[in-house]
């Protein structure tokens, strides 16, 4: 679901770059009033997983479109909303600067729809209050499949709601609205079975890493154990398993197919002009391989490295914000 830059105006950029950036010194507020050093290995961890995770498309059968893990609902029941949104920012700013996927001028776009829902609607009001009176197997199966269904609904709409108030392409909204929600709600429930099934891995492994779980650990495995299973697991699927990725058009692009005939479309303008230009310097792996390469070791060098990216930036932002440590003087 990222957006190009040719869905967007420069008013509309600016208003969701302004709306991210908000909730993102909000985060920040939050998250160093935190006094939970442990999050910062599980931010980075998580952080690659969902990275490599996103370069997994699945076929939605009968459609001939594809969808990926969001992942931000996946991270807010670890991490809580504040410190998801900014490992999301993480990896949306690397997918979009490093590998070209998202515009540069739709990255506040893609922050706000990918991450500001999954994280705060889908953590703050489907997580917490289903999970508020005990986790179990089936309030994490039910907060998992309703979060990713409703919050993906969410980003979808937002991409419509952007695209029509940007006024630069003519699709007409009512049909434009009812492909991306149809198409989306299919994604959204493999969406949820997929982070079930990690949440429950995470729940017998370290129940007391869910947000919300106030009972003792009494996991499977050691923290350690649990994060270097997630590891091994970021590492097939961002260096393997993508190579099997669904070649179908995503949700956002197979949708622009249906409506307008084509998902190629182009921005005019200096600001689009500029933020091509920009992004064409910094992407030193466009869609995710080497330039001018078909090579599967660009795909998997791509997915490693991209990995290893997000924990290191991750890691750099705790240490640079200084999340997680309280000021005691």
């Amino acid at each position: 679901m990222h957006m190009a830059d040719a869905l967007v105006s420069p008013g509309v950029a600016l208003t969701m770059y302004t709306a991210s950036a908000v909730v993102a010194a909000y985060s920040i507020k939050k998250v160093r009033e935190e006094n939970n050093p442990r999050k910062i290995p599980l931010m980075g961890i998580m952080g690659a997983f969902v990275f490599a995770s996103q370069m997994l498309n699945f076929t939605i059968p009968g459609t001939g479109s594809s969808g990926h893990l969001c992942g931000s609902m996946l991270l807010a029941a670890l991490l809580g909303p504040q410190a998801a949104f900014l490992t999301m920012i993480g990896i949306l700013a690397i997918q979009c600067l490093l590998f070209a996927d998202g515009g540069l001028l739709a990255l506040g776009c893609n922050i706000w729809n990918m991450a500001f829902y999954g994280c705060f609607v889908g953590g703050l009001l489907i997580w917490q209050p289903l999970l508020r009176h005990g986790v179990s197997k089936m309030h994490i199966i039910v907060a998992s499949m309703l979060g990713s269904i409703f919050t993906l609904q969410l980003g979808a709409f937002s991409v419509v709601l952007e695209t029509t108030a940007s006024g630069i392409t003519e699709l007409p909204f009512s049909a434009f609205a009812l492909t991306m929600q149809g198409i989306h709600l299919a994604i959204g429930a493999v969406e949820g079975a997929i982070i079930a099934s990690v949440l429950l891995f995470i729940y017998q492994a370290r129940p007391e890493l869910l947000a919300g779980h106030s009972g003792a650990a009494s996991g499977h495995y050691s923290f350690a154990q649990t994060l270097a299973v997630l590891a091994g697991a970021t590492a097939i699927a961002g260096g393997g398993l993508s190579l099997v990725a669904s070649e179908n058009p995503d949700g956002l692009e197979w949708s622009l197919e249906k409506i307008a005939g084509t998902a190629e479309l182009e921005g005019n303008g200096l600001w689009h002009a500029a933020a091509a230009q920009l992004q064409e310097l910094t992407a030193l792996l466009p869609d995710y391989a080497f330039p001018g390469s078909e090579s599967a070791w660009g795909t998997i060098f791509s997915g490693l490295f991209g990995s290893a990216l997000v924990v290191c930036l991750c890691l750099a932002c705790c240490y640079l914000f200084k999340l997680f440590k309280h000021n005691e003087a």
